[in-house]
């Protein structure tokens, strides 16, 4: 007799969202199999794209631990977030010698059909993943037919935006010599005026009247900080 695992999950607590809908089902299956039933396993509340579940954890953790022969479900979409889960953990299953079957898809990977349709889904998911890295080769070759500077932005010396300034270039020429926004060259040449009189300067009297005051102050405070085991000591562990 096979030891299986029984996996139910619904995403709300809506009356028709009841587990013990899919947990039924799934028993009487077991039954017609002769199966034991050793774990139900519900995850309550949780998307399939969520792949945080702690009952999906505890079942792959049983699964590692050769803990059951068959894991059964009512749909696939109650366990696999993906088609690419779907055809990673049924290899995974197989390696494990794991029996995996979904009810109501007529999904039972222990017969040739089952293990067919398998393979299908693992040539449709590489084929999506073609597809995927085509379309974004296409998209990069696009870009750069257009001119556009693809990766990370470069970095630009502000030597280099304060020398152009100098010259007499205006922000636009700049900009367009340099590649930076105009943001940046307003801010490099904001924090590097080109004329002296831009600057503010301090008056001695005011420099030294600063300074007096600042070693002089009249209404300093020292705050201690007691370490946290002293101040619980010293004041009973009360706030």
């Amino acid at each position: 007799m096979k030891n299986a695992a029984i996996y139910a999950r619904v995403s709300t607590s809506h009356h028709d969202q009841n587990p013990e809908v899919q947990l039924s089902t799934l028993r009487r299956f077991c039954r017609s199999r002769e199966w034991k039933i050793e774990h139900e396993i519900i995850d309550h509340g949780y998307t399939g794209g969520n792949d945080k579940r702690p009952g999906l954890k505890r079942l792959m953790e049983l699964a590692k631990c050769r803990e059951i022969d068959a894991i059964v479900v009512l749909k696939m979409d109650r366990l696999f977030r993906s088609l690419k889960h779907l055809v990673t953990a049924l290899d995974d299953f197989s390696a494990l010698g794991i029996e995996f079957v979904a009810v109501t898809d007529n999904i039972d990977y222990t017969t040739p059909s089952g293990r067919l349709f398998v393979q299908v889904l693992g040539s449709l998911a590489e084929f999506e993943k073609a597809l995927v890295r085509e379309r974004t080769l296409l998209g990069l070759q696009h870009a750069k037919a257009k001119g556009k500077t693809l990766g990370r932005p470069r970095t630009i010396d502000s030597d280099v935006i304060l020398s152009l300034d100098q010259e007499g270039c205006s922000q636009r020429e700049i900009q367009k010599r340099t590649g930076v926004s105009k943001g940046t060259i307003w801010r490099v040449l904001k924090a590097c005026p080109k004329n002296p009189s831009e600057t503010s300067v301090k008056k001695p009297n005011d420099f030294n009247r600063q300074n007096s005051e600042s070693e002089c102050p009249t209404n300093e405070r020292i705050v201690g900080t007691q370490k946290s085991d002293e101040k619980d000591k010293s004041s009973g562990n009360e706030d």
